[in-house]
């Protein structure tokens, strides 16, 4: 079984492209000189200076952190008049989207999977089962990108943190509205926002709403098969054919409402609500060529709906209390709700009904956090910050499993109470030691006991974990009047089991009877209340050049080793759900595992290194990744979902003497295979996505924007496959590329 891996002669002048910067860096340091001519004298406009000046802001900010952080700004998250978050991270240096263009999953760093990126918002742990699909990006201020834990920010982080800043307080009067419309694969979708910024005496807010109503057609082709390894006989061929008509509403509220407290302190009051609801109805038709037995259906209608909510309400107090003492108190609860039904009902090629199923589940999550941090400037330029946080979060979930009328899993308790106490306290400082050397020293100390409150398949989770983070960041400037500087962190960090994984009850593969057994690339699913967290000590070093005219050239070095290393395998289980041996898929700790990479990035004016050029804003990052887990032979032993590198390339223009901006980026990732076990194997495709743009600015109250994403799309495929002694199960799945047009009218009233 070979992956699908490109033509290296074919991906060496991207490389190459992506390089450019680098071989001519000294000739980037050099500012340069106005071309003379009606082009140098022709006015620009003032919009136009303001967009430069905020991205100087944003790399400024950047540039005098003493942890390593990447700022992204209004100018950059606005650009491609994208219709979710995910769509704007997925171009930022280290960021990867997993799964199929437009279709996968959250937001990942260094390539790692789910659960290695710390989620914040404003500063806050993303809730449980919330998605950062449900944020627009008018509601975001700006994203914070570090690479590096703090003591501040917390060390659940071994890949980075992304931190999702929502609208501030007044800065200036904004009264903005949107209006979107999106097609793709012939379903349109409509999209709204609103934006208010303003102040009433003492009093500033701002309040950001959207509204958005989706649909989409989504299909897939599985081809899964058996083969005897010893003669290469093909035992079993089915092809399945899946199409989903998809329909997503939602509405969205954000706020944050400032009050002055004479001249020392404020009180801020942030109110959130998030809603969405989803039905679909999927069509599976299944061929089988080759089989010992008939088909297991002919053809099958799964219907689909759920719906979440979320709301939250965070209160934080800010005080000076004189010689350089800062006191910030802050509390915050948040309550979600969710639900979901499946309903699915199998037939014959006669239409007659055979199997039915029937998934319902219900969930409850709400928390409460408190937290108080007091900062002091001493002598020496020290910046002394120390925290103390106690959260604590209940969950109530109910699910409901059914095949032909009865529960397989009645011996299960269906109604599962859990619940999670975290408590950390913190101190760092921040010291300029001189002009050439600055550094920020951490310790932070984190304990979180999950238990549940029911028992589930017999076992109670209870799981208790404690980590004790130094974590210490440097800045070295060779000439403090100079540009340049390098970066160096040494940092522990880690990653606590989630509760999904550690409670024992199983989740049934829907496609397979419990009566019967299943396939390995379709396994039922369970938890491991004995899981530890994993811990990691890395380190990060970088070299940064700021260019005098804006922009960034930057290289980024990483190294991650990783104890107590957490990966779901697949194996026979006998099961107490199931007469027969069933597959399932549990998580355990591994062992040990490691991951290194090299990320560059450019941000610079195409004239800033070809005098008499016209002024194109490039932005260019890649990104190589290695990795490897102990426990697995290889080849191919990587960390899940990491790819061995991505690229982004992307420019914009603005067309001189008119008021119309061209843009477009254009996103690489190979394909790669992934060892998982001993019998157990993964591939991804390779992805290709370009996307574009095109503003027109009819005056500075209002402009339009068409974009178009994925163009020329492929085909994505990706692979599952398990040998089982001379038996090899394999399942092919192929995603054909869509293509989405957008419009949308943006206007400040």
């Amino acid at each position: 079984m070979k992956p699908w891996h490109g033509s290296a002669a074919r991906r060496r002048p991207l490389c190459v492209l992506a390089l450019l910067p680098w071989i001519g860096g000294p000739a980037l340091a050099q500012p340069s000189a106005a071309a003379p001519g009606p082009a140098a004298s022709a006015p620009v406009p003032v919009q136009q200076i303001e967009i430069t000046g905020t991205r100087n802001n944003d790399i400024e900010e950047r540039r005098q952190s003493t942890a390593a952080r990447i700022v992204i700004g209004r100018e950059e998250i606005e650009r491609f008049g994208d219709a979710t978050v995910g769509e704007v991270l997925k171009r930022l240096p280290g960021v990867t989207i997993p799964g199929a263009p437009g279709r996968g999953g959250g937001p990942r760093m260094r390539g790692l999977g789910g659960g290695y990126t710390q989620l914040l918002i404003d500063g806050q742990r993303v809730p449980p089962g919330f998605s950062l699909e449900s944020l627009t990006p008018e509601q975001i201020e700006r994203i914070e990108i570090l690479r590096a834990p703090t003591a501040e920010t917390g060390a659940r982080a071994i890949g980075g943190t992304i931190n999702i800043v929502t609208r501030e307080g007044f800065k200036r009067r904004i009264n903005d509205l949107r209006v979107a419309i999106s097609q793709e694969n012939g379903r349109r979708s409509e999209h709204l926002g609103w934006t208010r910024n303003d102040s009433v005496g003492e009093l500033t807010y701002t309040v950001s709403a959207s509204a958005f109503n989706g649909r989409r057609e989504t299909e897939d082709e599985t081809l899964t098969t058996e083969t005897d390894l010893g003669t290469g006989a093909l035992l079993l061929q089915q092809q399945e054919h899946s199409r989903d008509l998809g329909h997503r509403q939602g509405l969205n509220l954000t706020s944050r409402l400032q009050w002055r407290l004479g001249e020392q302190g404020s009180l801020s009051l942030m109110p959130v609500l998030f809603h969405s609801q989803r039905e679909g109805l999927e069509r599976l038709d299944l061929n089988q060529a080759i089989g010992a037995g008939p088909a297991r259906y002919d053809h099958a209608l799964i219907d689909r709906d759920g719906a979440y909510t979320v709301a939250r309400l965070n209160l934080q107090f800010r005080q000076t209390l004189g010689d350089g003492l800062r006191l910030e108190l802050s509390g915050g609860t948040h309550a979600a709700r969710g639900r979901s039904t499946s309903v699915g009902q199998e037939y014959d090629a006669s239409a007659m009904p055979l199997r039915s199923t029937q998934d319902r589940s219900r969930s409850r999550d709400r928390s409460g956090l408190l937290s108080a941090k007091l900062s002091k400037l001493l002598q020496g330029d020290h910046s002394l910050v120390a925290g103390a946080e106690a959260e604590h979060l209940r969950r109530t979930e109910t699910r409901v499993t059914e095949q032909d009328h009865s529960d397989p899993l009645a011996d299960f308790d269906g109604d599962l109470q859990a619940s999670s106490l975290r408590l950390a306290v913190y101190a760092q400082d921040e010291w300029a030691i001189n002009p050439n050397w600055a550094a920020h020293a951490g310790l932070r100390w984190e304990g979180i006991h999950t238990r549940g409150d029911a028992a589930v398949g017999g076992l109670r989770p209870d799981n208790r974990s404690q980590v004790l983070t130094p974590l210490l960041h440097a800045v070295w400037k060779p000439d403090p009047k100079a540009r340049d500087q390098v970066r160096v962190s040494l940092t522990r960090s880690y990653k606590a089991p989630t509760l999904q994984n550690l409670v024992a009850r199983p989740q049934l593969a829907s496609r397979w009877p419990s009566t019967g057994g299943n396939t390995a690339t379709e396994p039922d699913r369970a938890g491991n209340p004995g899981l530890r967290p994993e811990l990691a000590t890395g380190i990060d070093l970088a070299y940064e050049r700021y260019l005098p005219q804006g922009g960034v050239l930057s290289a980024n070095l990483f190294v991650r080793r990783i104890r107590g290393f957490i990966r779901s395998t697949t194996e026979l289980e006998t099961v107490g759900w199931s007469p027969v041996p069933r597959w399932v898929s549990r998580p355990k700790n591994l062992g040990r595992a490691s991951t290194q990479g090299i990320e560059l990035e450019a941000k610079f004016r195409l004239d800033q290194l070809i005098e008499g050029a016209p002024p194109v804003e490039l932005r260019n990052n890649l990104s190589v990744f290695r990795s490897r887990v102990d426990a697995v032979p290889g080849p191919d032993n990587r960390l899940d979902e990491q790819p061995s590198a991505v690229l982004n390339l992307g420019a914009d223009y603005r067309l001189r003497g008119t008021p119309l901006t061209l843009g477009g980026s254009l996103s690489l990732t190979p394909s790669y295979r992934t060892q998982v076990s001993e019998i157990q194997s993964r591939e991804a495709g390779r992805k290709r996505q370009f996307d574009a743009y095109a503003l027109w600015v009819f005056d500075p109250t209002l402009q339009l924007r068409l974009t178009a994403n994925n163009l020329a799309p492929v085909d994505y495929r990706s692979r599952a496959a398990v040998d089982q002694g001379l038996l090899r199960t394999q399942a092919t799945t192929t995603s054909p590329g869509t293509m989405t047009w957008a419009l949308r009218l943006e206007m400040k009233l």
